[in-house]
């Protein structure tokens, strides 16, 4: 088992707890569901096919004896029956030994990842490189960033990708799918992810399980209710891990808070409501005489709390987060309650952070 099979085995293993935990819990197929399958859109290609390929780029592409010879050592070492992941590594290793941005991209992806800022590789996305260098180098790069929760970057290299373009098309609509999934973005996230499932018998086994995970759980998603919350603040804290902290994760922060102040909103008015008919229910059962002065308060407007747009960075004021966080508690499960505390901690630690620079 190569290098690259187990950090996808070890990927899908971490994000499947992630996925399974109680916060952010995907419903589970029964065994008796039927699974509806369309026929596929996408076939892996034929290895020979893409070994020519990549032979006839490296001929054409270098002229160092050396580079040449060991570049096209590699490819043909490729097996017959290589599955995607082995093919896109062995090209990926072929390119870098003539090309000097696959070198570095593929020098890159080879160290841990850190908080730091990536450098672009324009090549990549360049209408001169060749379709079979860089669409795979975008998808080998791409692959390097999901699994680093680097969501946004992948998508930005292999989100407009068809499976038609790369070696690995299975290893595509799974990266695909899972930053689309990590990103909440239902539409896009089912698109791909129903398309792997599709082509579940030209797929490898640790990516279809992920990918059903996955569907049952982008086909059960509603904005803007506590566990959609929740996970927007999973991925955004995310984002600060990796210390970004610009204009984007401002917005995404900014939208969170938005949505924290619609349900508690939400929750103020049902139990309003909810006041009102027990209001009127004891008034009808037990009315009041006409010499007798009517008792109890009317239930009144509550004011919309204003859960942190003036305080910087979504962080919400004490006295309002409490009661936030005490509505919370008192209507979801206590998770909820820790993520979201959680979730303030960093902001305001990465707050601080800042003020400090």
């Amino acid at each position: 088992m190569n290098g690259t099979v187990v950090r996808d085995l070890q990927f899908a293993i971490v994000f499947l707890a992630a996925a399974c935990a109680p916060a952010f819990a995907a419903p589970t197929l029964a065994p008796s569901d039927p699974i509806v399958r369309k026929a596929p859109t996408w076939h892996p290609p034929v290895v020979a096919d893409v070994k020519t390929q990549a032979m006839d780029w490296v001929q054409k592409n270098t002229k160092d004896p050396a580079a040449l010879a060991k570049a096209m050592s590699i490819i043909a070492g490729i097996g017959e029956k290589a599955d995607g992941t082995e093919l896109l590594d062995r090209l990926g290793e072929a390119f870098a030994s003539v090309d000097p941005g696959a070198a570095q991209l593929v020098d890159l992806c080879s160290r841990p990842r850190a908080r730091a800022v990536l450098p672009s590789f324009p090549w990549l996305t360049d209408a001169k490189s060749a379709p079979i260098l860089a669409a795979n180098m975008r998808l080998y790069f791409g692959r390097w960033l999901a699994q680093g929760q680097w969501f946004e970057e992948a998508l930005e290299q292999i989100g407009t990708l068809k499976p038609a373009d790369v070696a690995a098309p299975a290893e595509l609509l799974f990266y695909q799918g899972v930053a689309y999934h990590r990103l909440l973005n239902k539409d896009e996230g089912l698109k791909v992810i129903n398309q792997l499932i599709d082509g579940a018998e030209s797929s490898p086994r640790r990516y279809v399980a992920v990918a059903m995970l996955m569907q049952a759980d982008l086909s059960s998603l509603e904005a803007d209710t506590l566990d959609h919350i929740a996970r927007r603040m999973d991925d955004n804290a995310g984002r600060l891990d990796h210390g970004r902290a610009g204009p984007k994760v401002k917005k995404v922060e900014d939208g969170i808070v938005e949505s924290l102040d619609k349900l508690i909103k939400k929750m103020e008015d049902e139990q309003n409501k909810q006041n009102q008919n027990q209001s009127n229910s004891l008034k009808s059962t037990r009315p009041a005489q006409d010499s007798n002065p009517m008792g109890g308060k009317a239930p009144g407007e509550v004011d919309k709390k204003d859960v942190g747009h003036k305080a910087g960075w979504g962080d919400l004021p004490p006295k309002q987060r409490e009661e936030a966080l005490q509505q919370m508690g008192r209507d979801f499960p206590p998770h909820y309650r820790e993520a979201i505390e959680q979730y303030f901690r960093k902001l305001a630690t990465e707050e601080s952070d800042d003020e400090d620079k």
